[in-house]
């Protein structure tokens, strides 16, 4: 697949190793890429308003003016799909990461065989992301992307399709589950929820990345935790 990349580092050094390795990985893997660097979260922002169309962002935390988690806040606003990874030099920003769906934090220097792995998985993220689900609604037919399905839930014979709008059809929630894949859990009977839109699991509730909060069934905890792990 082609894959769009932006590099966002306030050091020239810093951004053009990122680049070297990036060049490498593709090269590597034969995959084509084009890249383009940016000095700062104002240059980046300001080019994306009339180019959104990036798939993986690597992004350093520390930079002169708007820091990267804030940048990637900014973005999530309207893109859930584009793959974030931060590059920083310092060891203290973990949690904020995983706040904006950050696909991994990588400390630099940074280690040739780690980035690769990540690209690794942001790649195989991207192409589930290139999935669709067809579905008939309001007397047409639709194809939304998997990736922007964040969760199906059920009310007597309804279920909703929960992605950028919210598509209520009439059917049985167990048939959208084959036409799903393995980033998809049920939850109970009356619930499917798409792994890696969670942000946080408690004994009563799962916590999506939105800030949305859905009732957890009662023993389904140990299960989801475990699909978690195995699955992201």
């Amino acid at each position: 697949m082609a894959i769009s990349a932006a590099i966002v580092d306030d050091r020239e050094t810093d951004r053009h190793a990122v680049q070297t390795l990036l060049q490498a990985w593709a090269q590597m893997r034969g995959e084509a890429v084009t890249i383009r660097l940016f000095a700062s979260a104002e240059q980046f922002l300001f080019h994306y308003e009339n180019f959104p169309c990036y798939d993986l962002l690597l992004l350093d935390i520390e930079l002169s003016r708007m820091d990267g988690v804030t940048m990637a806040k900014k973005i999530r606003h309207k893109n859930d799909l584009l793959e974030i990874v931060f590059i920083t030099g310092y060891g203290d920003y973990i949690a904020e990461g995983y706040e904006v769906g950050a696909l991994h934090y990588l400390v630099k220097p940074v280690q040739q065989e780690k980035f690769f792995s990540v690209l690794d998985r942001a790649r195989a993220r991207l192409l589930q992301s290139a999935k669709y689900l067809p579905l008939e609604w309001s007397s047409q037919l639709l194809r939304l992307r998997l990736g922007e399905i964040r969760y199906l839930d059920v009310v007597q014979n309804y279920v909703t399709v929960h992605a950028g709008e919210d598509y209520r059809v009439k059917r049985p929630l167990k048939e959208f589950l084959p036409q799903l894949d393995e980033r998809f859990f049920p939850v109970g009977r009356s619930l499917i929820v798409n792994l890696f839109c969670i942000r946080r699991v408690t004994k009563q509730e799962i916590l999506l990345s939105d800030g949305t909060a859905l009732p957890l069934p009662r023993g389904a905890y140990d299960q989801l935790n475990r699909a978690i792990i195995e699955r992201t």
